[in-house]
Parts: C-alpha cells; sequence; structure tokens
C-alpha cells in the first residue's frame, strides 16, 4: 500500500519536484492524450499545464482542496484569468514530457506563472497563465501576505 503523504508522492515522482527557479513534473503521453493523427490534441495541453501548476502549489504548501474548505476563513477556489499559449511542436504517444512552471510576476491578487512542455531539450509549448482567487460569491480575494515571498522562486528570493 502507497501512503499519501508529500514525502511518498515526491519519492514515487508524482508531484514532480521543486526546482531553483520553480517546479518540475514528468508525464508520459497516453493514447487518450492523442487525436486521430497520433499527435497529442491541443486541448489536452492544458490539463498538462494545469497538473504543473497544481503540483507546483501542492510543493509550496497551498492545497485546492484545504482552500474551498475555508482555510483563509472562507471558502476560495482558484480561476484561470487569461492564458497564453505557444504552440511550437506536438507531442506523440509514449514521448515523456516535461512541464515546468515558474512563478513569473507575482501581486495581491494574481499570480503570472510561466510553463513549458518540453521533450528532452524542446519546448513544445510555452504559456503564461495568469490566475486569481475567488471567493464562493464570484468576488476576488487577495493572497496572503506569505504567499508573496513563498511563491517567489528560491533563485530570486
Amino acid at each position: 500500500m502507497v501512503e499519501n503523504n508529500s514525502s511518498s508522492l515526491i519519492a514515487t515522482g508524482l508531484v514532480g519536484e521543486l526546482t531553483d527557479t520553480g517546479h518540475r513534473l514528468l508525464a508520459r503521453v497516453y493514447y487518450a492524450d492523442t487525436d486521430f493523427s497520433g499527435l497529442v490534441y491541443h486541448a489536452r495541453y492544458l490539463e498538462f499545464l494545469e497538473r504543473g501548476r497544481t503540483d507546483y502549489l501542492r510543493l509550496l504548501g497551498v492545497h485546492h482542496s484545504e482552500l474551498v474548505d475555508g482555510k483563509l476563513g472562507e471558502s476560495i477556489v482558484w480561476v484561470v484569468r487569461r492564458m497564453e499559449i505557444d504552440f511550437k511542436s506536438a507531442a506523440r504517444i509514449d514521448d515523456v514530457l516535461t512541464i515546468e512552471t515558474r512563478t513569473a510576476e507575482i501581486s495581491g491578487a494574481r499570480v503570472r506563472m510561466a510553463q513549458a512542455i518540453k521533450r528532452g531539450d524542446d519546448i513544445l509549448i510555452s504559456a503564461i497563465v495568469e490566475a486569481a482567487m475567488i471567493n464562493g460569491a464570484g468576488r476576488p480575494r487577495r493572497f496572503p501576505p506569505e504567499w508573496i515571498k513563498l511563491f517567489r522562486p528560491a533563485s530570486q528570493k
């Protein structure tokens, strides 16, 4: 039986790893990720990017389930406000991809994350994702002050 704690998940590679610049996660391309041509379907890249952002936050100690449960005093959820994606090359079934995520900019209420999906050294996708938090009524919420420092990569602290 596999333990469901952070050290066990890190050891198995499930959540990736923090790096000096942000976060790195490995993912394999499965048949379900591809379209009739055998290439990764364009919308699946959004899911790979989401996994990278979610596990980056998880390793920083920011858990979606705790936010929804009211850890900050009310139920909070993340929303993507804006996304820019540059499709450079396609991934294929069985490729092992590296999803890299880093904080590009953070303010009191928004964070911009720069992401890349690579196969080896080749960049397949680059993206800038702007995210924010809202409460149950859909109103924006500021990040806790300690998050501003937390989200800065080790190389910028």
